[in-house]
């Protein structure tokens, strides 16, 4: 790639694209704020914390906002780092969604090759440190804009942890917290610059599965053992025979994280821990059953006992046409990110790694048009799903990471460390700031963006947690 076309810095938007008078303020905010931001996301990235253990990084968006003016209540649902700030009075009423949990086992140094920063040690793989970053930094925004033009209206943002499985959104909104807001804004650092329109997420039952059985000497007397690694394996097998004769979207995927302790003995209790997903939650609720019923062979099979534990559920994501189409605008007036020459130098590093030819990076800068709504055919899962069935909630990402790359991996957490990161989530703020603004001054467009809202979630829709009335699982991330 010629390097002249792509590298000139973050551009400021026109007042005339915004149509509002004094509204530059808030984007010119995030402009001079760069360094800040910079360095409160660098700061969560090199202390990478685990589902519902985010204290620090918890922390850290907390004390900005309440620098900012924000009120802030803390430890809200049960779970000690969530906490939701607030500015502003009266409607209508924004909610924006802030991540902050790390990755286990993807460590990962800002280089184009992998590098663990800490041997086995936990990594932002996923950008997360961008996303609640970005979101702040969006919110903060807003309320400039709000003291400016002394609008009425109110900001608030929902620290929200453990996402990779914990599910802090779906304690949240079963527990009413997301009542009285009118609508919900959401990014996600990606490798690309696209409104999400809900095409490729399913709904998800996180179940661990711990069979009991006896312990005896594995070579001496065996007879008087049962072992309950056995009945896990007699679970894993059927379940896969059992993948032949399930919808083609289906996804089921597990890991033994207990198989006991020596060779030697037979093991008295192991665990296996399952991820089932599926498009739609009604087809979930019958995979799920199905899987309950082979553990339950399993354990009659091998003569060990077993129980179940939901460990977290989330829904599908809730399409919102009306609102897409108004972030696709605003992400349209933001642009893409451009590189500077350092910046770029890592990019290409990792597109060769990856076997991608540097032009691949020509993509970071283009604004993706807005996809048609299609079933989905697979694909991950989110617990801001729980959130778009009782709010209208659009979901957007920019561009964090090289094209190509996947979530989840190093790649990720490599550029997320970097001004990469950072320029896309003060795109992103951009992007949250234009879409408040025309909220807050168009009452007919949130009216219309409800009407969608309540005809495709249908009449009579009663919300019930695919996690029952469980408290959060706030130690599935700590080694037993």
């Amino acid at each position: 790639m010629k390097k002249q076309i792509l590298w000139m810095a973050i551009a400021v938007i026109p007042l005339t694209l915004l149509g509002q008078e004094g509204a530059n303020s808030p984007l010119e905010y995030l402009d001079r704020s760069f360094d800040t931001y910079d360095r409160l996301q660098k700061e969560i990235w090199s202390i990478p914390e685990l589902g519902f253990l985010e204290t620090k990084s918890s922390n850290i968006l907390q004390k900005h906002l309440q620098e900012q003016d924000f009120e802030i209540e803390t430890d809200v649902a049960g779970m000690p780092t969530s906490f939701i700030a607030t500015y502003g009075s009266g409607s209508p009423v924004i909610g924006i969604l802030a991540e902050f949990d790390a990755l286990p086992g993807l460590s990962q140094d800002t280089v184009p090759y992998r590098k663990p920063v800490e041997q086995g040690g936990n990594g932002h793989a996923c950008g997360h440190n961008l996303l609640g970053t970005g979101a702040v930094a969006g919110a903060v925004a807003i309320k400039e804009w709000l003291a400016t033009t002394s609008h009425q209206g109110t900001i608030k943002v929902f620290g929200s942890p453990a996402e990779e499985g914990g599910g802090g959104k779906v304690y949240l909104t079963r527990d009413g917290f997301f009542d009285g807001v009118d609508v919900v804004l959401d990014w996600h650092p990606g490798n690309r610059n696209a409104v999400d329109v809900g095409n490729g997420f399913t709904a998800v039952q996180m179940v661990d599965y711990t069979f009991h059985g006896k312990a005896a000497h594995a070579a001496g007397n065996p007879d008087k053992g049962r072992s309950a690694l056995d009945g896990v394996e007699a679970l894993n097998y059927m379940v896969n025979m059992l993948r032949e004769h399930v919808h083609y979207a289906t996804r089921i995927h597990y890991v033994i994280t207990n198989g006991g302790e020596a060779p030697n003995v037979v093991p008295e209790e192991a665990t296996v821990s399952y991820y089932i997903r599926h498009p739609k939650r009604d087809v979930l609720k019958g995979l799920v059953a199905w899987v309950d019923q082979a553990a339950e062979g399993a354990a009659l099979g091998t003569q060990t006992t077993v129980n179940r534990e939901i460990i977290a559920g989330f829904y599908e994501k809730l399409p919102n046409r009306k609102l897409a189409e108004l972030v696709q605008k605003n992400l349209e007036i933001v642009g893409g990110v451009h590189y500077d020459e350092r910046e770029l130098v890592l990019a290409e590093g990792i597109a060769t790694n990856l076997g991608l030819k540097p032009t691949v990076l020509q993509r970071v800068s283009e604004i993706q048009p807005l996809a048609a709504e299609r079933p989905s055919t697979g694909g991950g899962s989110t617990d801001v799903g729980d959130v778009s069935w009782n709010v209208p909630t659009i979901t957007f990402g920019t561009a964090a990471f090289v094209p190509g790359s996947s979530a989840h991996s190093w790649q990720w957490a490599a550029t997320g460390g970097t001004t990469i990161g950072t320029k896309s989530l003060i795109n992103a703020a951009k992007v949250f700031v234009l879409t408040a603004i025309d909220l807050y001054t168009n009452t007919m467009l949130i009216n219309e963006i409800k009407e969608e809202f309540e005809s495709r979630r249908g009449a009579g829709f009663k919300y019930e947690a695919l996690v029952g009335d469980r408290a959060p699982a706030l130690d599935y991330r700590v080694k037993k």
